[in-house]
């Protein structure tokens, strides 16, 4: 590996490429992904320890916990591409018209919740506001209101059981 990373040496990045290539795809298809796939992801550690051989410290872990490190993130990334829609699969042109019926279920529903919302004592209605309605995060409303951040996450917490229970 020290040869690859310091003088960018062809030899010994085939030997590393036959060793360690079938052993990442082995430990990839153990870890439940399909032959294609661990062979795709393979083939992209075998890469990557190439292009990033310069980032390998010996000091900090040994060359196949690098690389399998390497190959563990490259699955993850692939699971998270796989659960992400692909553009072609997104719905496209206009969306249909509601009904009558579906227009007047969602004004029925949006007075409903506006009345539960009333309904919450001030002090988890103002932080319901903030959350959802002036999209804030629980630490900036925690920043802007001075109140502890479990205090923030337990009035939130309170209060959207009570929006769901007024709602069923």
């Amino acid at each position: 590996m020290q040869r690859v990373r310091d003088h960018a040496d062809r030899a010994a990045f085939a030997d590393l490429f036959r060793h360690f290539a079938p052993r990442v795809k082995a430990f990839l298809m153990k870890s439940g992904t399909d032959a294609g796939l661990a062979e795709e992801c393979a083939q992209d550690v075998m890469a990557t320890l190439w292009q990033k051989a310069h980032l390998y410290d010996p000091e900090r872990a040994s060359v196949a916990t690098w690389i399998f490190t390497i190959a563990r993130n490259r699955r993850i990334d692939a699971i998270r591409k796989a659960r992400r829609p692909e553009p072609e699969d997104l719905p496209w042109g206009p969306e249909h018209e509601p009904d009558q019926a579906e227009v007047v279920a969602l004004q029925q529903e949006t007075e409903r919740l506006g009345e539960a919302l009333a309904q919450l004592p001030d002090k988890q209605r103002e932080l319901i506001e903030r959350a959802f309605f002036g999209d804030r995060s629980h630490s900036e409303i925690a920043a802007e209101t001075g109140l502890p951040l479990g205090t923030i996450k337990s009035r939130i917490r309170l209060a959207l059981e009570r929006l769901r229970h007024e709602m069923k």
